[in-house]
């Protein structure tokens, strides 16, 4: 990482300053990095799991599947969905609360007898639809926090804090420098003086 800096104290100290910070930041984004990793992984798990039983019980072979098609689906609409927002290793993910059906009423006289079972199965199949758009979600925000902790991390420990330590090595010697070459001219001038003629 290139930037500029003078060579005096109070440029120094400000590296410095800058520098500590970094360093103690450090191990609390590579924590954050490793929660967010495991936190990644866990919800991929989640989400591979929830399809496959999405997957599972679209393709049951029962009788409600297979009467489903015959089902007024009129009768069923999604009144509102609960959500909140959680916090997950830092991050702000949404999190599905309640999915809430309002179901309309139907007279089982004239509708047939497996239309309350049908009804249900569409409940448990909207609510895993809205349960995988949700994980959907916040695997793309941790996906996303995840690769800006790593970018953080290594702007930090393979750019930033090898830039300023040699920055301040840089400013040290030659404030040395300076430091010598000030005192090799005092003893000059001194040597002199003390060389001179007394007329």
């Amino acid at each position: 990482m290139a930037f500029s800096f003078q060579y005096n104290k109070a440029s120094l100290f400000q590296i410095q300053k800058q520098l500590d910070i970094r360093i103690k930041a450090l191990p609390v984004l590579k924590n954050k990095e490793m929660a967010l990793r495991l936190e990644v992984k866990k919800s991929k798990l989640k989400l591979e799991t929830l399809l496959l039983e999405f997957k599972i019980a679209l393709s049951k072979e029962d009788d409600i599947t297979l009467l489903c098609s015959e089902l007024d689906t009129s009768l069923i609409t999604v009144d509102y969905v609960e959500s909140q927002i959680i916090s997950v290793a830092g991050v702000k993910v949404p999190d599905l609360g309640k999915v809430v059906f309002n179901i309309k009423t139907f007279n089982l006289f004239i509708h047939p007898y497996w239309f309350a079972a049908g009804i249900k199965y569409l409940e448990e199949i909207i609510t895993m639809k809205f349960r995988i758009e949700f994980l959907n979600r916040r695997l793309a925000i941790l996906e996303k926090a995840r690769r800006k902790t790593t970018q953080k991390v290594n702007l930090y420990e393979k750019n930033q804090i090898p830039a300023f330590n040699l920055a301040i090595l840089k400013i040290k010697r030659f404030l040395e420098d300076e430091e010598n070459l000030s005192k090799s001219a005092q003893k000059i001038l001194k040597s002199k003086t003390e060389n001179k003629p007394i007329s």
